[in-house]
């Protein structure tokens, strides 16, 4: 039967020659039967019939022999003909035509497979993995015819003949499991189609050992595959890749762990990375390689130093035989630098490096691979103004810094930028001798008191408490607004911790002063009562001044108690006096006392000749 539907294989068969083309017998007795014998009037014996018969047969000659070559072509293509009318009547689609393309659609390739019609294979058969068509127009092609059209024309499949071509060797590939490379074609719905020969179905979960995310990554490329499964009667083909990577990775792992034990040294390849490490192949097993173990200094993600598919050696840090399991270390090939670095690192060294990161505190600086310091934001500038560090320096920067501090046990080196600058602090004494006025801007309240700015730097504090002589200040918004010119007089100046002391209330004189210079013990003042404790009250003896008038002293002349509320106004004498505390003690039981010692000196001296009687002295008493 395939003979038949191979026209290249099939032998003509002679068609019936008596029915399609007349022998010169028969040609004579259709002369014989049209023709009879006229007498010619010129002569008078008859033509013979034999000469006119002869005549004819050969004109007809003539025309056979000129058109034999048209009539052997014809009769190719009849036999072809009937060759493909006969598979195509049978379907058998074991038999494999063989045609020519004549043209390419978007949807089919047209072959002329000797037929009546044309034939039709759906294009999406004969595409490569870039979805161009294999074939071309006048390509030959083999088929196998599927069925005839109602509309004409028949539905060939390119598959189906290169299924039956190959099939014989996939199916000897499967029993001895030997591999086949194929071709990647495309994605299909659960993985991949393989070009084998024929398309075979590759699994996504048969494709690589572990999950692969990004099937399309493999369009295109050649990989050797296992056939693992194949239906015959449905065309069927299953095929793995993982099954042949595990072989091999059994035995590699097998050669691996010969050689495999604690501070070895190996190659292997990076597989794969992730945030805190990278899995490095040893040869079928595979290590951890953890961000820790990869560089002295420090790494923000793996990626940072080794990339997937590098190769590189790495030491075998622990091993665990029972579980397989490897850690491994990149690092620990090469000497740890913080062994010396108090030697290379002297304190006030000038060490130039690259700036690693900018957080809140400061910044980190690479001085070499595995050794990073510190630059707190205390040591960028001597300016109290700068308000984070990435004002100054950016990731990347090559800055110079000073060695501060080396402490190689915590690996930790401290570094400062400010000390390349020349310490405004170090001679502001000499400029801003104590009792200097100065001039300058409110930068900052808090509830302890005022900053403010005398230049560019150099920050002087007021105290709450030497804001004002006669206020009692809460809070400096009181007194001050941020951003307001001021002028104060310079308390103090402390370099070595970068302090300085301001006053404004220093620019008046002190009210306490001129109180104490112009009163003494044993004066009487008036007052006013601020406010009342359980010891006793405050009382307001001049503007900014006050005074104490403890319970035990708040009594009339004869020991009576006498209860100060606040706004009262008395006679207060002063008992006690301290400049250096600015504290004044008063009595108001003395101011009585002094006021009945006087009417006893008065009643016991003698009557004068005076117009003042016991009754003025009593009526006095009263006014005072």
């Amino acid at each position: 039967m395939a003979d038949v539907l191979n026209p290249e294989q099939i032998e003509s068969t002679p068609l019936n020659t008596e029915l399609e083309t007349p022998t010169l017998e028969a040609a004579a007795d259709h002369v014989d039967s049209s023709i009879e014998t006229t007498p010619n009037p010129e002569t008078s014996s008859p033509v013979p019939v034999q000469a006119v018969a002869a005549e004819q047969v050969e004109s007809n000659e003539d025309l056979d022999f000129a058109s034999m070559e048209d009539f052997a072509a014809a009769l190719e293509s009849f036999d072809r003909e009937q060759a493909a009318e006969a598979a195509a009547q049978a379907f058998d689609d074991t038999n494999i035509v063989t045609g020519t393309v004549i043209n390419i659609t978007d949807k089919h390739v047209v072959v002329d497979v000797g037929m009546k019609s044309e034939g039709l294979i759906p294009v999406e058969q004969v595409l490569d993995h870039t979805g161009q068509p294999k074939l071309k127009a006048g390509d030959t092609v083999e088929v196998v015819i599927e069925r005839e059209e109602a509309e004409g024309g028949y539905v060939l499949s390119y598959e189906k003949a290169l299924r039956h071509r190959v099939w014989d060797s996939i199916e000897k590939a499967a029993n001895e499991k030997t591999p086949v490379t194929g071709t990647v074609l495309g994605r299909v719905k659960g993985g991949l189609t393989v070009d084998i020969g024929i398309k075979a179905f590759l699994p996504g979960s048969q494709l690589e050992i572990r999950p692969v995310r990004n099937l399309d990554a493999y369009i295109g490329q050649p990989i050797e595959v296992r056939v693992i499964k194949l239906n015959k009667k449905r065309g069927n083909v299953v095929v793995s890749r993982k099954e042949i990577l595990e072989e091999e990775q059994t035995a590699r792992r097998s050669t691996t762990l010969e050689h495999l034990e604690e501070g070895s040294i190996l190659t292997g390849t990076v597989k794969n990375l992730t945030d805190y490490g990278a899995f490095v192949d040893l040869g079928g097993i595979d290590g951890l390689l953890h961000i820790t173990d990869m560089s002295w200094g420090r790494l923000t993600h793996p990626r940072d130093l080794v990339n997937v598919g590098d190769e590189i050696q790495v030491k075998v840090l622990k091993f665990d035989k029972d579980k397989q399991r490897v850690s491994l270390g990149f690092k620990q090939l090469t000497p740890d630098p913080w062994l010396d670095a108090v030697e290379r690192y002297p304190i006030g060294a000038r060490v130039r490096g690259r700036v690693l990161s900018v957080t809140d505190y400061g910044s980190f600086v690479e001085l070499e691979q595995g050794i990073e310091g510190l630059v707190h934001v205390s040591e960028m500038t001597w300016s109290k103004r700068m308000k984070h560090p990435s004002k100054l320096v950016k990731p990347g920067d090559e800055v110079e810094t000073v060695v501060l501090s080396v402490n190689p046990s915590d690996r930790r080196i401290s570094l400062g930028m400010k000390q390349l600058q020349e310490n405004p602090w170090e001679h502001l004494s000499a400029r801003y001798p104590m009792g200097t006025n100065v001039e300058g801007r409110v930068r900052n309240l808090t509830d302890f008191g005022a900053f403010i700015e005398i230049e560019d730097g150099i920050d002087g504090l007021v105290h709450v408490s030497n804001l004002s002589w006669t206020k009692r200040v809460k809070h400096p918004s009181e007194v001050l607004k941020k951003g307001e010119k001021v002028k104060a007089v310079v308390l103090g100046v402390e370099p070595e911790n970068r302090r300085l002391s301001l006053g404004i209330k220093q620019l008046q004189p002190d009210v306490w002063d001129t109180f104490f210079e112009q009163h003494r013990v044993g004066d009487v003042v008036h007052g006013k009562v601020l406010r009342t404790a359980q010891f006793g009250a405050f009382v307001e003896i001049a503007e900014g001044v006050e005074g104490l008038c403890h319970i035990s002293e708040a009594t009339e002349g004869d020991g009576s108690p006498v209860k100060l509320e606040q706004g009262q106004e008395h006679d207060f004498k002063i008992i006690k006096m301290s400049p250096e505390e600015k504290k004044v003690g008063l009595s108001l039981r003395a101011v009585g006392e002094e006021a009945s010692r006087a009417d006893v000196e008065a009643y016991k001296a003698p009557v004068s000749s005076s117009t003042t009687t016991l009754g003025d002295l009593m009526n006095w008493k009263r006014e005072q």
